[in-house]
């Protein structure tokens, strides 16, 4: 279950200010719907797309003991 900002205070800020859960979590939502997204959530959803890609990607390059390699948005 995610827990942090929705998306009504996360829309007040720049994409570039949120946490790695927060797009994680909205661009697994938002590619979830795709084929139903209007005009507006097709440009959300590529805006976070884009914020993602800026910070490299979201995969972790090594496992620790207590995370595996995939971000969770838990």
């Amino acid at each position: 279950m995610y827990v942090g900002r929705d998306m009504t205070e996360l829309s007040m800020i720049s994409k570039s200010e949120w946490k790695d859960s927060e797009l994680a979590f909205f661009h697994h939502s938002f590619q979830q719907i795709a084929p139903y997204l209007n005009a507006e959530g097709q440009t959300i959803h590529r805006e976070i797309i884009e914020e993602i890609e800026a910070r490299g990607g979201l995969k972790r390059n090594e496992a620790t003991y207590t995370q595996g390699t995939q971000l969770s948005y838990d």
